[in-house]
């Protein structure tokens, strides 16, 4: 009896770990297919047959494309690791120039291993209201992190003259897509120096500190 029922519950961890591992197939197939060809010219079929399932399986994971694409998303943060984030922050709570250290550091990861899913989003979104609309929850969800992070400080932490919401459009106009890939690919700057410059820039405009003292 004890060996039958533990032979059912292995049979269900391997289910869900196959369910799993199709799920992140199907999400790495389409990921490949909307960077190489783009969102209008990518089919669930395409989807499907480049990550070896059915269609109806494409469709009974996510549901449709514009779910491919939220998958996608969600996926995106996920690379970032927000838990790291989150932990950085927490243990840095009366520093607020490492918690800016700590959001320039996950934008770096989240550029770094996403970029591609997230300039899709952008650009297809021109055109498609559906992905227009999972863009501007990402930058949502940005900006309530920076909101939450800048509003907890107290009184006089950010330089005289800034308040809040003008720190959380100082660092958007700092630490996006666009400039990462700039320096990154244009000027020929790793990651770390990107996330570097950005806690330095960041320290120095939001705080009014000089870094290097």
């Amino acid at each position: 009896m004890g060996a039958e029922v533990s032979r059912r519950r292995y049979d269900s961890l391997r289910r869900t770990t196959q369910a799993l591992e199709t799920r992140a197939e199907i999400a790495r197939a389409a990921r490949r297919l909307f960077v190489e060809r783009g969102w209008a010219a990518t089919t669930v079929r395409d989807v499907a047959r480049e990550a070896g399932v059915s269609v109806p399986t494409v469709y009974s994971v996510y549901g449709n494309k514009t779910g491919l694409t939220r998958a996608l998303a969600d996926a995106a943060d996920l690379s970032a690791d927000p838990a790291q984030q989150l932990a950085e922050l927490e243990s840095a709570e009366a520093d607020p120039a490492r918690q800016l250290a700590a959001m320039a550091g996950f934008d770096r990861r989240l550029y770094e291993r996403a970029g591609d899913v997230i300039t899709l989003l952008r650009e297809a979104g021109r055109s498609e209201p559906e992905l227009a609309s999972v863009y501007r929850e990402g930058r949502r969800r940005a900006d309530e992190t920076r909101v939450a992070v800048f509003s907890s400080w107290p009184d006089g932490t950010l330089r005289r003259g800034l308040d809040v919401p003008g720190a959380v459009d100082v660092y958007a106009g700092l630490c996006s897509i666009d400039v990462y890939t700039t320096l990154t690919t244009k000027r020929g700057w790793p990651p770390e120096r990107v996330e570097r410059w950005w806690s330095e820039v960041l320290t120095r405009e939001l705080l009014g500190c000089d870094p290097s003292r």
